[in-house]
């Protein structure tokens, strides 16, 4: 069946994606469905005629809650990313995964799964790409003439600390390289697999080359495990804080995503949970819905809150414009409005209460300047053989 698809509408208005079947819950996944990327050309719906098969659903999918992460290898071509985005602290950041295996709901990457032909929804915490040349990468990159040292932003897009690192340690791998070089880098994460690496942050942080977030959406474990079903829980995140904080590692919290209604009320309380657990400075994101989030996240409201579901997607409109997302700068991170005034003020209120103002600047306080380039660089076309052995060489 073919899907009536207007040429541009951010806020897919109109689209064919919300199934009509009742939308359920699955545990230990975030999205409710495996809803297709903007790309697809053709769009499904489930229909149950009576016929379904035991362990299929209406579509004659796998049931999510039997799907299984796979996590595969990935070649990447280059490493570092580059933006001039007037609204982000960093220019530089680094992502050794794609895909994420902690679900978030919100999770503004999603769409990024569109471009692999894949779906933003199930697909996207259930398919992870590894980058498995990400340190060999880097360290090239670092070796280049040309190349001038900034901090790096480790983890941004998808969480570097996600649980294929235990094995893939990819991430630990990077720290390695910018630790030998002594290049500044700031983490940004919800996992406490990071206090895995404080042997190598804590001699990094006391050269002012390493800071870390923590981002804390809310103290309801209830909520937590719905919103973000495989990232850690709330009280152990504060613990990591804490863990951090005593090694002498810089820690900051991002209060992200506030959700109206969701997560908005405990704005004051996460604020003083974080001060007591060490964290230096804090700063908010409120709800961002860039394409299919939007879509996933009505259906996960559907889901878990639908008593409120209306009401809170008429608080992120008011927000934005009367528009599900707007992504101009200077307003995609903060909204607009009355509401978003008030969130202000409650946040900068707090803040100021609890002294957690006038310490951020993680970026701006790392130094660049002790940076040395790496003395071993692996050479170009340097692949890991074994995996097509027997294979014949066309060129």
């Amino acid at each position: 069946m073919k899907a009536i698809i207007p040429e541009h509408d951010d806020s897919f208005a109109g689209q064919a994606m919300l199934p009509p079947q009742s939308l359920k819950a699955h545990k230990g996944r975030g999205a409710v469905s495996n809803l297709q990327g903007r790309y697809e050309t053709h769009a499904r719906a489930g229909f149950d005629d009576g016929w379904s098969v035991g362990g299929l659903d209406a579509a004659g999918e796998a049931a999510a809650s039997g799907w299984k992460t796979q996590v595969s290898d990935e070649q990447a071509r280059t490493i570092l990313t580059r933006n001039a985005s007037p609204d982000l602290p960093f220019n530089v950041s680094l992502n050794p995964y794609r895909g994420c295996e902690h679900g978030c709901i919100y999770c503004f990457a999603r769409p990024t799964h569109s471009y692999l032909g894949l779906s933003p929804g199930l697909d996207f915490e259930s398919r992870i790409y590894a980058k498995v040349n990400a340190p060999e990468l880097l360290r090239r990159e670092l070796a280049k003439p040309s190349y001038v040292p900034e901090p790096i932003a480790l983890g941004v897009n998808t969480d570097a600390y996600q649980p294929c690192e235990r094995e893939r340690q990819l991430t630990r791998r990077v720290l390695e390289v910018l630790h030998e070089c002594d290049h500044p880098v700031a983490l940004i994460t919800k996992s406490s697999l990071i206090e895995r690496d404080i042997d190598i942050l804590a001699p990094m942080a006391a050269k002012r080359l390493a800071a870390v977030a923590v981002t804390v959406t809310t103290l309801d474990p209830a909520i937590a495990r719905t919103l973000e079903p495989r990232a850690a829980a709330p009280a152990r995140r504060l613990r990591t804080i804490r863990t951090l904080t005593e090694a002498g590692i810089p820690v900051g919290v991002s209060i992200a995503p506030i959700i109206p209604f969701v997560t908005e009320p405990e704005i004051e309380q996460l604020l003083e949970a974080v001060r007591d657990a060490g964290a230096i400075h804090a700063h908010y994101v409120v709800l961002r819905l860039p394409w299919e989030v939007s879509p996933l996240f009505q259906q996960w409201l559907e889901a878990h809150f639908p008593e409120r579901a209306q009401r809170v997607m008429n608080r992120v409109r008011e927000m934005r414009g009367g528009k599900d997302y707007d992504s101009a700068f200077g307003a995609r991170m903060r909204g607009e409005g009355v509401w978003a005034d008030l969130i202000r003020q409650r946040f900068e209120k707090a803040v100021y209460r609890l002294g957690l103002h006038g310490k951020g600047g993680r970026f701006k306080q790392l130094d660049c300047t002790q940076f040395c380039r790496p003395l071993v660089v692996p050479p170009l076309g340097n692949k890991v053989k074994g995996g097509n052995a027997g294979q014949l060489d066309l060129f």
